[in-house]
């Protein structure tokens, strides 16, 4: 059961903690305390974890970038940034995405990657809303900020869901590697936000893994996992598969160091829908800055709210005649 202190509110929007909304807030809720949580220990190996941490399970701030306790990173704001611009035009449309990352990143965020720094510049000096196809963006930069294109295509066909995620992720990354890992964690949330089991992520895991071997992550146990998607996703999968619940799971993932923020970012989004919002930790809830906690409960309600599998529509939730779109 979720205690929590009378000046804390996780639910602002004063929906019902049950069902769809809880699993959503969960999602985003579960996203933001990942990144917090792991940004104590971003690029640390597990060694030094230890040594300095024992098993770190507080979220404490600190880290290589000197955060505030309860600061997120550009993980959870470039989050907050995607889900504005869908907010704002009702769907995915490449050029607001474009202009919500741009934005982003001209109020000097504390963290930015370079894959991520370079697509944007790249739209502010050509106006183009995809970068060009490349091998070797398959960095985590594109995943790491992918849930509100789930929550937003909730009940869409898979062709729409599939158009949305390349509509956002191609504006800094753009490789059929990297596609394949963000859609799948994709519908991952949306398997989970339906009443999915973890068994039933495994199989979404799976088919990734069919079509994509590099995603293979049943080989030694994945530590210090760098940038590249396949390396992050390994972390993630073998974490979440390996437990019953949201702390464990988290706990888990974080303490395998490296990209920590990341891998518990995504880990934190799949779970959150998974266990729902009951299921992450009040005392790391407290934590967070309450504007964060604010933001991601609001938007979770606001993406859902479009989704046609809340408004029984389809074909509202990405802009198909975009540049960014194959033909």
């Amino acid at each position: 059961m979720l205690v929590l202190a009378p000046s804390f509110d996780p639910n602002p929007t004063g929906l019902p903690l049950n069902g769809l909304a809880a699993r959503a807030m969960g999602a985003y809720l579960g996203l933001a305390v990942g990144d917090a949580l792991g940004a104590t220990v971003e690029f640390m190996t597990p060694a030094e974890i230890r040594e300095r941490h024992g098993v770190h399970r507080n979220i404490l701030g600190g880290g290589w970038l000197r955060l505030g306790k309860g600061q997120i990173t550009d993980d959870t704001e470039m989050s907050l940034a995607l889900g504005h611009s869908i907010l704002a035009k009702g769907k995915v449309e490449p050029q607001a995405v474009a202009e919500a990352f741009s934005a982003w990143m001209r109020g000097k965020p504390v963290d930015i990657g370079h894959t991520v720094r370079r697509g944007i510049a790249r739209y502010r000096q050509t106006g183009e809303t995809a970068v060009p196809a490349n091998a070797y963006d398959a960095g985590n930069g594109a995943c790491m900020r992918c849930l509100p294109v789930a929550l937003c295509t909730l009940g869409a066909g898979p062709d729409e869901v599939a158009a949305a995620n390349r509509a956002q992720s191609h504006v800094t990354h753009h490789s059929p590697l990297g596609d394949a890992g963000t859609l799948t964690v994709i519908l991952m949330v949306q398997t989970a936000l339906r009443g999915g089991t973890l068994a039933d992520l495994q199989t979404l895991a799976e088919a990734l893994v069919v079509a994509e071997p590099e995603y293979r992550y049943d080989r030694r146990r994945a530590e210090n996992p760098g940038g590249y998607l396949p390396e992050t996703l390994s972390a993630v999968f073998q974490a979440l598969f390996a437990h019953d619940g949201f702390e464990t799971a988290m706990i888990d993932v974080v303490n395998r160091g490296g990209d920590a923020d990341t891998t518990g970012a995504i880990l934190g989004m799949i779970a959150g829908a998974l266990w729902g919002l009951h299921a992450i930790p009040a005392h790391w809830l407290h934590a967070l800055d309450p504007k964060v906690v604010r933001q991601c409960t609001e938007q979770a309600e606001g993406l859902i709210g479009l989704s046609p599998h809340r408004r029984g529509l389809q074909g509202h939730c990405v802009s198909l005649g975009d540049s960014s779109m194959p033909g």
